[in-house]
């Protein structure tokens, strides 16, 4: 890679990354403003310079690549918070029955702990 392609590259980044900023700020809820932090920008700034130089078959292959790459990270979200709702499920009944034996054994007048 040429001195002049990492200039184009980082300016395009750069501006793709203020723009999508700006779109994301204006959008509500606010949450979903982290949607166009950087992986669009990034993912544009990246498939420019791939087109110029490999080609629209290149970059094909490298935009499907990045399509499975998001819905693979979908997928391991949506696996992480089913696993977090069903630790937090058994965490806090297992709470409430501890909670549950610590007040009977104060007030039976026993050791709380």
């Amino acid at each position: 890679m040429t001195r002049l392609e990492y200039v184009i590259r980082f300016v395009a980044g750069g501006m793709l990354v203020s723009a999508f900023a700006a779109l994301g700020d204006m959008l509500r809820p606010k949450s979903f403003a982290g949607l166009f932090g950087a992986a669009p920008s990034v993912a544009l700034a990246t498939l420019g310079p791939a087109f110029w130089r490999q080609g629209g078959s290149y970059v094909a292959i490298e935009g499907r690549s990045m399509v499975l790459g998001a819905i693979a990270l979908a997928a391991y979200g949506f696996v992480v918070c089913q696993l977090l709702a069903i630790a937090s499920a058994v965490a806090m009944a297992g709470s409430y029955l501890d909670r549950g034996r610590r007040g009977r054994a104060g007030a039976e007048g026993g050791m709380v702990g």
